[in-house]
């Protein structure tokens, strides 16, 4: 006969109201759900808002926890009815069947865990928005974190029958597999850097050879929030030859991860000897030892996900690659 497991003693202290109990309870997973609700929302600004809302919910209704099911679990149900609480009482955005139109709401994410990466990258999840809010749910539940259609059924309070249709429904939509990880293996650490680093040397430099010997033919540009995009190397590179190389002023850089891929945070600084200032976190999706796409953030309210100041003085660091403090 197995033995009962005793009951967690932070669990009865933060059902007795110890919040500090509490905090040490969902500590651990605090990383997943916030990703978790980040490929819901699409934002990882929306992310922390659903997440801190999620776990204010969880904390008042801790005593309805009745153990059936892991913690993890139940944190997970209430972090995803708030996620589609959100999706619905917010005014539905237009979304245009492409990704790099529709782009302009989405954001970067900081450098998930290592088993996160391929559930956060970018085109899965811009791919993912298209889909309403139930699909979405029972598909990530499913896909991603392994739940039974019974346990996705409980989460989203409908029958099982309701979450095998919406799960066909989201398969049939066509979402992309997660594809970055596997290629940035096959490129390898050292060329994925040195990708990085010439990409952001051409644009400092205004060396247009530079930049479309980078680039692959489909290659796609897009900046949210702005609503244009550019499909095709010549339109990219008209582009590119009017704006960043040409007009924009003097660029600096420093290499970063969003996404799980690979990525620059771009300053710009347009006239004069000051500082440059954080411009945006450009996102590189890579495709045979080439730039498939670029999606440029603006912005310096993305910088603070990252921990990047907002201005850069002096001397760039070699390859612009952030020093470990």
């Amino acid at each position: 006969m197995s033995e009962i497991s005793p009951p967690d003693p932070d669990l009865a202290a933060a059902r007795a109201g110890d919040d500090a109990a509490f905090t040490r309870l969902v500590r651990p997973l605090r990383g997943e759900l916030h990703a978790h609700c980040y490929r819901m929302l699409g934002s990882a600004h929306d992310a922390d808002d659903a997440l801190q809302d999620a776990l204010l919910r969880a904390w008042k209704g801790l005593s309805g926890f009745e153990g059936r099911s892991s913690l993890r679990s139940w944190l997970y149900k209430v972090a995803t009815r708030t996620c589609l609480d959100l999706v619905e009482a917010r005014a539905r955005r237009a979304l245009p069947m492409d990704f790099d139109e529709e782009a302009a709401w989405l954001g970067p994410y900081p450098d998930a865990r290592y088993e996160q990466r391929e559930a956060v990258e970018l085109a899965f999840v811009a791919a993912l928005q298209h889909l309403p809010g139930n699909q979405r749910a029972a598909l990530l539940l499913f896909e991603v974190l392994g739940f039974s259609a019974a346990e996705i059924a409980e989460v989203m309070a409908t029958s099982t029958a309701s979450v095998n249709s919406a799960l066909q429904r989201a398969r049939a939509a066509d979402i992309p597999e997660p594809s970055q990880q596997q290629a940035l293996r096959k490129i390898g650490d050292a060329r994925v850097r040195e990708i990085v680093a010439e990409y952001a040397g051409a644009l400092e430099r205004g060396d247009a050879d530079a930049l479309l010997a980078l680039l692959t033919e489909d290659v796609t540009w897009a900046m949210p929030p702005l609503r244009e995009w550019y499909a095709g190397v010549d339109a990219v590179m008209d582009f590119a030859t009017r704006v960043p190389l040409a007009s924009c002023g003097s660029w600096r850089h420093l290499a970063v991860t969003a996404n799980g891929q690979p990525a620059v945070a771009f300053y710009l600084r347009r006239d004069g000897d000051g500082p440059h200032l954080a411009w945006s976190v450009t996102v590189l999706t890579l495709r045979d030892d080439r730039i498939a796409a670029l999606t440029s953030f603006l912005g310096a309210e993305h910088f603070a996900l990252f921990s990047l100041p907002n201005a850069l003085a002096g001397e760039p660091p070699p390859d612009g690659r952030l020093t470990p403090n």
